[in-house]
């Protein structure tokens, strides 16, 4: 194709603004394998561990830092393969713009990269393009799906004067255009620039490191007190440095980074044999807390498919009769969606379509589509003031009255043999929501999940929607959110948005202190999907926002989100079981040691039995993310200071029960040796690790509820293994067989008082908000 010189840009000029402006690309950052591993191993718990490492290992305890490196090394390994979802995502829309465009420069229409393009290049395109720009259109129509960018189903005209942005596809004629955008500051490209620098926190990672604060202050009182103690009484250093190690690693709450991403990985599989796919796993355990789901309208409480929802009869024509002629004028070869929903209904109505002499597709010039029957009538379907205009008639109230419900309206016209064209009637299309959408958020709300509808529809159609499904709360229009001021809090529903929007809408509400979920379908959802706590890609929906999301579902409509937030309600049961049990040890076990110093200027410990009391307390006990459990009635929310005072309500009768036990057998019966005496207090100290699982899972007594199968087993297997390396004298020093009897009936006893003082203090505190008994799994 070749024009006459002086249109398009120069081939200098295009050169100049290419180095000014950059390529028309997405830029993508990628980040090293180098820098992946070490962030893995760089926070708080693997600094404490790797300390510990090195101190074991300038004392010369090569087995006990073996077993240390073990475990930081299984921690990291877990943590790395969760990331880089956000690369995937840019990859995608990188790929979305390696395309050729067809582009005037010096005056000579030729085919060039579309990376080379620049503002104010003269770009053809025409049916099966994709816009490689952001285009506003010099001459020419056409009819423009920009389904991948706002996710709506209705294809949009595009004439003179109006915009075509990058990456929506041309579906019926052709035009002419200059580049407005190029690169980042397209819609496409501002929308990847979003999907770049979204992201949120995890959730897990901080609770796991206000935890760690809190043992750590702890850790240094008590090493501060005892360590001051042990030098003014004449200790050596070598023996100073020991007891700091073993208390260190005491309070340092070794698995339980992998213990949270262990329950959270056994809950996603539970989800994917239901359909609902992990892409990343804090957004699993994130959906507990979850309490704003912002839903996308098309798609998730609607169909994505136009269905004719009224028809209005005029000049004595039927019902029956506007549809069939509106048929005449439809053909399914286009695959329009218009002319598939009056197919469709006609088919279902029984309607009898004449045979077609002629037909006209729908022209975005004329706005209708015309067809001429075999027996000389003539029909058309289009815009209502187009059709009225060819009647030679104006459109009437009943246009506004079913357009005031949200409803697109076509009118339909028809032409005897030899005579004027005459308005036959009206049909207004929707898109309807789901049959089950209403129960579904009706029970999101009784889960306390509250839900707003984002959508780029106008305020009526939106509102309408929401009514109909039972979605509460003032419609909001984007516009609205865009001062500094502007929040959607207690918006129901959120309108007229853009992807910006969007992400502004979910970043608001996390600013106002909401845990929030997105869903989402198409390239200007990723932004939000990213953004949010919990991002849900709902079937059907395209790759860049599968990448963006968290969470992907294979099945439509919202029942699988409702499973979503039973699910992580439940691995929050189990993380929190963990994560109090944990609790209860890191106060009892370096309380314990320091008062064996205080008391008998002793070391009750090694720290090899550290090393194995850290296997059996910590790992072994990551069991307890398959217990069985069920879910809140209201969103679960980290509360540490909460879990800290519980823990210590536990803790202080089995503290108790365990110095009581020791000074017994050291003082009293049968007189213990110093070897044995750090023997006992390994077996007591895991023993009572065992027993506190099955205190702390419930917040009634223990015996009221039936722990899973490898739990049990998990807890009988590390008691075996503890009982017959402390019998045998395996790397310590041996037990007389009668203590093991005397250690189990000591701990119960304590174990009794705690789970009498436990119950009142875990109501108080929160603590397992069950909603009721939990089945078996």
């Amino acid at each position: 194709m070749t024009v006459g010189a002086g249109m398009g840009l120069s081939s200098a000029r295009a050169g100049a603004l290419l180095a000014e402006l950059g390529p028309n690309t997405v830029p993508q950052e990628r980040q090293n394998l180098v820098a992946r591993l070490a962030g893995t191993v760089w926070a708080p718990v693997p600094w404490m561990l790797e300390g510990t490492i090195v101190l074991e290992l300038v004392l010369g305890k090569w087995l006990d830092a073996a077993i240390v490196a073990a475990v930081l090394i299984f921690n990291a390994a877990l943590g790395f393969v969760q990331q880089g979802r956000a690369a995937a995502a840019l990859e995608l829309l990188r790929a979305r713009l390696a395309v050729f465009a067809r582009v005037c420069r010096d005056g000579v229409w030729q085919q060039l990269p579309a990376a080379e393009l620049v503002d104010g290049d003269l770009v053809h395109v025409r049916v099966g393009d994709l816009a490689p720009a952001d285009l506003r259109i010099d001459s020419g129509t056409v009819l423009v799906d920009q389904s991948s960018l706002t996710g709506e189903s209705v294809p949009v005209e595009c004439g003179t004067g109006e915009r075509v942005y990058a990456g929506a596809t041309i579906t019926r004629g052709e035009a002419t255009g200059s580049v407005t955008a190029t690169g980042t500051r397209t819609y496409f490209g501002r929308t990847a620039e979003l999907v770049r620098t979204a992201g949120t926190s995890d959730h897990a990672s901080h609770v796991v490191l206000r935890m760690v604060r809190v043992f750590i202050v702890i850790d240094l009182l008590l090493a501060g007190a005892a360590t001051t103690y042990l030098a003014l009484g004449g200790a050596a250093a070598e023996e100073i440095v020991s007891f700091a190690v073993v208390l260190l690693l005491a309070s340092v709450p070794v698995a339980l980074p992998a213990a949270f991403a262990l329950a959270g990985a056994l809950g996603a599989q539970h989800l994917a044999r239901r359909g609902i796919l992990t892409a990343r796993l804090p957004s699993v355990t994130d959906a507990a807390e979850m309490d704003v789901l912002c839903v996308d309208k098309t798609g998730t409480i609607t169909r994505n498919r136009l269905t004719v929802s009224a028809i209005a009869a005029a000049g004595g024509t039927g019902e029956d009769d506007v549809l069939r002629l509106a048929a005449a004028a439809c053909d399914e070869a286009t695959q329009d969606p218009i002319d598939l929903a009056i197919l469709h209904a006609g088919a279902d109505r029984g309607v009898h379509i004449g045979q077609r002499e002629t037909f006209v597709p729908f022209d975005p010039t004329t706005k209708r589509s015309e067809a001429t029957l075999v027996t000389g009538t003539r029909v058309a379907k289009g815009a209502p003031q187009v059709i009225a205009a060819l009647a030679g008639q104006v459109p009437g109230a009943e246009v506004d009255r079913l357009a005031a419900g949200g409803a697109r309206v076509l009118a339909v016209a028809v032409a005897e043999p030899g005579g004027d064209w005459r308005q036959a009637g009206l049909i207004a299309l929707a898109d309807p929501p789901r049959p089950e959408a209403a129960g579904l958020i009706d029970e999101l709300g009784r889960l306390g999940v509250r839900v707003v509808m984002i959508t780029g529809d106008n305020a009526a159609t939106a509102a309408a929607v929401a009514t109909e499904v039972g979605i509460t709360g003032p419609v909001v229009r984007a516009g609205a959110l865009a001062g500094t001021g502007g929040t959607p809090a207690g918006a129901g529903v959120v309108a007229e948005v853009l992807p910006a929007d969007k992400h502004r809408v979910v970043r608001r509400l996390q600013e106002a202190g909401h845990t929030v979920g997105m869903t989402g379908d198409g390239v200007n959802d990723a932004p939000a999907l990213r953004q949010a706590d919990v991002g849900i890609a709902v079937a059907g929906a395209g790759d860049v926002a599968k990448s963006a999301a968290g969470i992907v579902l294979t099945r439509e409509g919202l029942g699988d989100i409702v499973e979503l937030v039973r699910e992580s309600r439940r691995i929050h049961q189990r993380s929190l079981t963990y994560a109090l049990n944990v609790s209860v040890k890191k106060l009892e076990v370096p309380i314990l040691l320091t008062l064996g110093v205080f008391a008998w200027r002793q070391f009750v410990f090694t720290p090899l039995l550290m090393a194995l009391l850290l296997l059996g307390n910590d790992v072994v006990s990551m069991a307890i993310t398959t217990d069985r459990t069920d879910y809140a009635r209201r969103p679960d929310r980290w509360a540490v200071r909460n879990v800290i005072a519980g823990a210590g309500v536990v803790a202080a009768p089995l503290l108790a029960a365990s110095a009581g036990l020791l000074w017994f057998t050291r003082d009293v019966w049968p007189h213990l040796d110093p070897g044995q005496l750090r023997t006992l207090a390994y077996l007591t100290l895991l023993t009572s690790s065992q027993i506190t699982i099955y205190l702390v899972r419930t917040r009634r007594h223990a015996w009221t509820s039936r722990p899973s199968t490898p739990l049990w087993l998990a807890t009988a297997a590390n008691l075996t293994v503890a009982l017959v390396l402390a019998l045998t004298g395996t790397l310590m020093a041996p037990l007389p067989p009668g203590i093991a009897l005397l250690v189990l009936a000591i701990l119960l006893a304590g174990a009794s008082v705690a789970d009498l003082v436990k119950i009142p203090a875990f109501q108080a505190l929160a603590l397992h908000r069950l909603w009721r008994t939990p089945p078996p799994r």
